[in-house]
């Protein structure tokens, strides 16, 4: 009928003006280079500022990779599969290959290691860097 045609067609509209304005208003990621990153941290040590980050990598962009991949199993730092496992401090300590640090994180989530799967393919080098620095940070509390 003409009137569901048009209804149809009203509705389409109304869905493709939604994912335009949202769209619009997407933020772009903006990219540090690593040469700039490198000048402010040797100006900072030329002026005797100590330059000392906590984490190789960005805790709260490493937040939101975890609750977009990890948090299925790792949810709370808990570990759905292997109880025992979980992201907390003594656990890592305990069974993470290489001990408690950012690198054997890194690993880990790199290429995986019995029923975790590898996210090398993936996930970034940034984004798995970052992540690691989520797990290590929040294993502290």
């Amino acid at each position: 009928s003409p009137l569901l045609t048009t209804l149809i067609k009203m509705k389409y509209t109304i869905i493709a003006a939604l994912v335009a304005s949202a769209t619009a208003f997407t933020a772009p990621k903006v990219e540090i280079p690593s040469a700039v990153k490198a000048a402010v941290a040797g100006a900072a040590v030329t002026a005797g500022v100590a330059v000392s980050p906590a984490f190789a990598g960005d805790v709260g962009a490493g937040e939101q990779v975890f609750n977009a991949n990890c948090a299925a199993c790792h949810a709370g730092g808990q570990n759905v599969i292997m109880p025992e496992k979980t992201l907390e401090k003594d656990a890592l300590e305990q069974y993470l290959a290489g001990g408690r640090n950012e690198k054997a994180v890194m690993t880990q989530v790199t290429n995986g290691k019995n029923a975790m799967p590898a996210f090398g393919g993936r996930l970034s080098d940034e984004d798995i860097a970052n992540v690691a620095s989520y797990v290590i940070a929040t294993s502290e509390a």
